[in-house]
């Protein structure tokens, strides 16, 4: 009988360990991160804001973007790259021509921007 990565043949919990040397193949968007920008795209379609989004995974970089129909250029662009993580931040927001409207290190803060725009005064 053939042990498992404890020792143990007869193991209950095993732990898969990365081969060596390799990097992730693609970069990606974890659980609480596409919550947070799924919650503020849906409150933006409510809004009127929006109507459509593309996610697009590659080697270096993740994307959100955002659009007020399908056949224009983003309106906005939420950019996840961790190799900018000890530097200026991995989190990017771009808006409709490609400038850089934010960058940091917190997610939350680089969608304030966006959030703005679901403010409404309310005169009392």
């Amino acid at each position: 009988m053939a042990a498992g990565p404890t020792g143990s043949a007869n193991s209950a919990s095993s732990s898969v360990v990365a081969f060596p040397g390799r990097g992730p193949q693609q970069v990606g968007f974890d659980r609480f991160e596409l919550q947070r920008i799924l919650n503020l795209y849906g409150r933006m379609v409510a809004a009127g804001f929006w109507r459509d989004y593309a996610m697009d995974f590659g080697k270096d970089a993740a994307n959100f973007a955002v659009f007020r129909r399908a056949a224009e250029r983003p309106q906005a662009r939420i950019e996840k790259r961790p190799s900018l993580r000890s530097k200026q931040g991995m989190w990017t927001l771009f808006g409709e021509s490609g400038q850089i409207l934010k960058r940091g290190h917190e997610l939350a803060g680089v969608l304030s921007p966006l959030e703005r725009k679901l403010l409404k005064v309310v005169e009392g």
